[in-house]
């Protein structure tokens, strides 16, 4: 019933002028950052990790501004999957290199884990003639399961693929053509991962960018989304030269170091409440 009562105020955001739906979103996002402290704990924790140097007013402030980015988003679901595409297309716009998306290359996009990542699958599919993949991890509750898989495949020929397709399929639709939208920057526990160093952390990091890339004999093309005043804003990257190498290990160190680049222009817009370096090295103590 609640899921159900959920994704109804989600239809019912949809037609509202969109400062209407940012200023909801920064009360609950405000409110939230002062009820929900274990996870206030944990972004603080990963700030305190990766920028050092900042003093505390400076953590609690950007500290806030994520709780409110991530409701924002959050409720700009909303009209990305349920508004009128005309509006969508007004609001998400594709800046930068866009041509790298043209053609049938084989093209993997990294996008990291910022805010704006829903919004940037939905201009992508719904903007370029291309047909997308993805690695789909399905959600516990069926109804919300059904309703994200709806809506980050409403527009274009998307498709889900989950990690029990297997390797095999996901490189062949890759070499055929499909573009492949991987979100690599996660922690996704110690089995697939290797430690690399993330803001001078040893991160878990899986090295899938690499091997896809690899397997695939794909291109990398950065995509990266900020949220706006106006909506959001998709930019595409130079895909980067001569990546992948041999080495797996130096080129997902090489990915976290240019996350780390991305990541300074706006860090309060990635995806801090997620528990980054719960997975240590051996030895080493835990960071929350």
């Amino acid at each position: 019933m609640i899921s159900r009562l959920g994704i109804l105020f989600m239809r019912a955001l949809a037609p509202l002028p969109l400062p209407w739906v940012r200023t909801l979103g920064h009360g609950f996002g405000v409110l939230l950052y002062f009820l929900v402290w274990p996870r206030r704990h944990v972004v603080d924790a990963n700030l305190r990790a990766c920028f050092p140097q900042w003093p505390e007013a400076e953590r609690r402030r950007v500290n806030r501004e994520i709780f409110v980015h991530v409701v924002q988003a959050w409720l700009d679901r909303g009209w990305l999957w349920h508004g009128d595409p005309d509006v969508v297309r007004r609001r998400v716009v594709l800046t930068g290199s866009v041509r790298e998306l043209a053609g049938n290359e084989p093209t993997i996009v990294f996008a990291p884990h910022f805010v704006g990542m829903d919004a940037g699958v939905t201009g992508l599919t719904q903007q370029l003639p291309r047909r997308f993949i993805g690695i789909y991890t399905p959600q516990s509750n069926k109804i919300v399961d059904a309703w994200v898989l709806q809506g980050r495949h409403r527009f274009g020929s998307a498709r889900p693929l989950s990690r029990a397709d297997g390797v095999r399929e996901l490189v062949s639709a890759l070499r055929a053509g499909d573009v492949m939208y991987l979100l690599p920057d996660m922690n996704f526990g110690p089995e697939e991962s290797i430690f690399v160093p993330f803001y001078g952390v040893q991160a878990a990091t899986v090295p899938s960018l690499s091997r896809f890339a690899r397997l695939g004999k794909a291109k990398v093309v950065p995509v990266i989304t900020r949220l706006t005043p106006t909506g959001y804003e998709v930019k595409v990257m130079d895909a980067w030269e001569g990546f992948p190498t041999r080495d797996v290990e130096a080129d997902t160190a090489l990915m976290n170091q240019r996350l780390q680049e991305y990541i300074d222009t706006m860090p309060s817009q990635y995806y801090w409440v997620h528990k980054r370096f719960k997975t240590r090295p051996p030895g080493e103590p835990g960071i929350y």
